[in-house]
Formats: structure tokens, sequence, C-alpha cells
């Protein structure tokens, strides 16, 4: 089968900067290679035209139309011309694109089926931070969502609230994202049966899309049985400036632990701050600050010795679809504590893989964390039921062979 992704990112040099959906995509991709299919990314917004292949993934670059008023339009009607060319030319069978701004409100194929996988709209995190979002997002995202010929989630919460927001009855399959289970496995030796990425080897040259940290770092630890571990865009809508104030309980009641922030600061939206972190130091003890080092962007091979050094991975979020940062930690058999909102439940029971807690619940959240710090053979426990989860339900073999049955349904039926 040949499947294209019509997406506004891609994580590789050439393409720019890249967050979730990007790494979503990337893993199906490869997992749809190992299944013997053939993969298409069309990645939308770019500087210029041009093409390359990534690991077997061919990536089309095309660059928006810009004409004042018009762009939308015209850049979407470019985009419907040239699926329809690869189309007729044999070259795809389908095409799915992410549910964030309805890109494919108004593209129309003749005969090439379009699927939208939603990972969560504007409309939807805008629902989930309590605050207005833009009309025309809204109907873009809404129109996309009626036009498409089928329609997946990556969770349950996030489909539910999706036809909630936008008053709508559409029926998704829930198919999650995924993992390469073989580049996050704590025991290189492993024999588990699992078919690990034959790209493997080329994943130390990857980086998450993170920035440099605005301030001078501070402590700069290397992990242990008393470190926290986030990792992540600092931004409030994970739950930053909730984080300070859970770790200044964590420190009142043990003074050695350490937090690690691993990840990009984001302007706040709500306040207008140009910095999260600036704003997490204010919200700190003078006595938490001098235990905590933000480290900014790191590459990738490095996130993952973070993780495996770390006693915990703390994720206090308010608004995900299906976070694949939770997925990551677990494959490494790391316990975690998460927010217990939506999606949660669909990823981590409480209790076996991890802990969930509500991020406003401070004392109960540090509560759960010094439970797991101080006792090893928890932590041990919660990491191997993470990881056996993550292998029979969010490995990349699993998930491409779902997405790859929901395709030619899609396509039988059109």
């Amino acid at each position: 089968m040949k499947i294209a992704f019509l997406t506004p990112e891609y994580p590789h040099p050439k393409t720019g900067s890249s967050g979730g959906i990007g790494t979503s995509i990337k893993n199906l991709a490869i997992g749809l290679l190992a299944e013997g299919c053939s993969v298409r990314v069309l990645v939308y917004g770019q500087k210029e035209e041009g093409g390359f292949e990534d690991n077997g993934i061919v990536i089309q670059q095309i660059k928006n139309l810009k004409i004042k008023g018009l762009s939308w339009w015209l850049t979407r009607k470019k985009l419907e011309r040239i699926i329809n060319q690869l189309y007729a030319n044999n070259e795809i069978d389908v095409v799915e694109a992410p549910d964030w701004t309805g890109i494919t409100s108004f593209i129309q194929p003749k005969k090439c089926p379009i699927v939208i996988r939603l990972n969560g709209s504007d409309t939807y995190f805008c629902h989930l931070d309590n605050r207005p979002v833009k009309w025309i997002n809204k109907f873009h995202e809404k129109r996309a969502l009626q036009k498409a010929d089928a329609l997946l989630s990556v969770s349950q919460f996030t489909a539910d609230l999706t036809n909630e927001v936008f008053g709508l009855q559409k029926h998704f399959t829930i198919i999650p994202n995924s993992i390469d289970i073989g580049l996050f496995n704590s025991n290189s030796n492993s024999n588990e049966n699992v078919n690990h990425n034959i790209n493997a080897k080329n994943s130390k040259n990857e980086q998450k899309n993170l920035s440099v940290p605005s301030s001078p770092l501070l402590w700069r630890g290397v992990g242990g049985e008393d470190t926290i571990l986030y990792f992540g865009s600092l931004i409030r809508k994970k739950g930053l400036l909730e984080l300070p104030l859970i770790f200044n309980i964590v420190v009142q009641k043990n003074p050695e632990t350490k937090l690690i922030l691993i990840g990009k600061d984001v302007p706040d939206i709500v306040s207008g701050n140009p910095s999260t972190w600036q704003m997490m130091q204010q919200l700190f003890t003078n006595e938490a600050l001098q235990n905590v080092s933000y480290l900014g962007s790191v590459p990738y091979q490095e996130i993952k010795s973070h993780i495996k050094t770390a006693g915990v991975c703390v994720f206090p979020t308010f608004a995900e679809a299906l976070p694949v940062s939770w997925i990551e930690a677990m494959a490494l058999q790391k316990p975690i504590v998460a927010s217990n909102i939506g999606w949660a439940k669909e990823v981590i029971e409480d209790g076996v893989e991890g802990f969930l807690v509500h991020p406003k619940e401070h004392k109960k959240y540090a509560e759960r964390i010094l439970e797991l710090l101080e006792n090893p053979k928890l932590q041990s426990a919660f990491g191997v039921a993470a990881r056996k989860k993550v292998i029979l339900k969010f490995s990349n073999e699993t998930v491409a062979r779902q997405s790859l049955s929901f395709y030619k349904k899609c396509i039988a039926s059109k």
C-alpha cells in the first residue's frame, strides 16, 4: 500500500522545527515501512519546493502560495492538485492529515480517500486551556472533519471531546500514537520478541524540537535515585506553573531531591510573558530552586540517558491528546507521576504503571513522587508493567498494523 501524510511539520533538519504531530507521523511511517508499505510525507509551509528521502520515507517539501487574503484557498487548491496527480500516477492510495487547523477543509481529491487523525485541534486545546479559539481555525477544523472519508483518533477522550466542541456525532476509530521500542530499551541486550526498527542506528542524529534556555543553567545534575525528570515544552498547558509548587513540597520532605527540566521555553499565552521558565523561577522557593537544573536543548540520545538515570518522570499536564513522551518514559521502564485528566487513563492505569494525580493537587502529587523515590521495589514494578504495556499497545509494529487495516477498509469503502 502507498500512504501519504499531509502535515505542516516533520522532524528533519531540512524541514524545520517539528513537534508532536511530526514525531507521531515519523514513528508511524517507520512502522508502515516495516509492513512493506511505501510512505510519502507531504510537508506544506516550506520555504521552497524540494524533496529527499529519509531512510526510505519520501519527503516532498511544498511551498505555500502567498497572495494576501487568498493564501489559505490557493494553498489548499495547490495541495489538492498535488494529491490528484500523485494518485493518478499510482504513487499514493490514501492521504492522512492531522486535525490541527483543518488543512483539508477545502481539499477534495477526485478519487483519493482523505483520512483525518485526531492529535488535538486548536479548538480542542483552546477548550482544555479555557481560552478563546480563532473562529477561522474552528471553521476549517470542523469542515475538514465533516468532509473526511474516514476518521481516526489517538484516544477516546480526544474523540469524544472533539465531537462535543464541534457539535458533531462522528465515529472515530481509536488507534494510539506509537514509538519504536527498539530505540527506547533500557536493556540493550534484551531478547524481547519485538520487531525493532531497522533504522534505529540513525536515531542518534535526531533531535527534539527544543530550545536553548533563556537564562543561565542552574545546578547541573547527572541523575540518580533522587532525581525527578520532566521533558517536553515549558508551557502553561503542560502544568509547568504547577510543577514548582509541587517540587517545593518534595524538597521540604526530601532536601536532596533534584529536578531536571528538558524542553523548549515557550512564551506564556495568558500573561504575555516571553518566558515560561522565568515565570517558573519565581514560583520555586529559594531552597528548591537550588536543586533545579534547566538543560534546554539536548540531543535525542541524551534525553534517553536522562530518562534512564532519573528516579521518576513527571508530566503534570492539563492538555494532551495522547502524549508520546509518556510512552517513551514507560518504554524505558521509568515510573511516572502524571496528570489524571481525560486521556491519561488510556495510557496509564493508576497504581499499576504509574500514579495519576490532578496537577492542582500539589500536596498529593508531591506525596506520590516521594512514595516512588523512597520505594525502589515499587519503581521497578511500575517500570516493568509500563514497558509491557508499551510493547502490547504502543509499539510501531502494533499501531502500523492497526492503521494499515484501517486504510484498507477506507479505500474499499471509497
